[in-house]
């Protein structure tokens, strides 16, 4: 048989692996859980619009297990605050204040993320816009 099966399942697609790469690379502590933290910010706004647009019920479900799990790690407290209102901002349906929020984590946690993870989000901020 030529070609890829017909039988065969689709290859899930991750949309923030230089995000997840920088969380696995980062040392133990503050680094990767500011890192960590960044991803799931970006996943939760990635999940507010276009095809993988969850319902509003699933959102603020996802960002109420979110913030509660923020507040257990060592993350420094500018990035906490950041994130946080990130997390925040994709419970509601304001785009501008989403992105805005986008920016701020991306600002802020520049220096626990490298060229490809900031470069991921700010693809996400783009994306959002539009």
């Amino acid at each position: 048989m030529l070609g890829p099966s017909p039988f065969a399942l689709a290859i899930p697609a991750f949309r923030f692996k230089a995000l997840a790469l920088a969380a696995g690379r980062a040392p133990l502590g503050g680094p990767r859980e500011a890192a960590l933290a960044v991803l799931t910010g970006a996943r939760l706004a990635a999940a507010t619009s276009g095809p993988g647009a969850l319902a509003a019920d699933i959102r603020f479900a996802r960002a109420d297990a979110a913030r509660a799990w923020l507040g257990t790690i060592a993350v420094p407290a500018v990035a906490k605050v950041a994130v946080a209102r990130l997390i925040e901002t994709s419970t509601r349906t304001d785009q501008a204040a989403l992105i805005a929020a986008l920016i701020k984590v991306t600002d802020v946690t520049a220096p626990y993320l490298d060229r490809a993870a900031r470069s991921e989000l700010e693809q996400l901020a783009i994306a959002l816009q539009g």
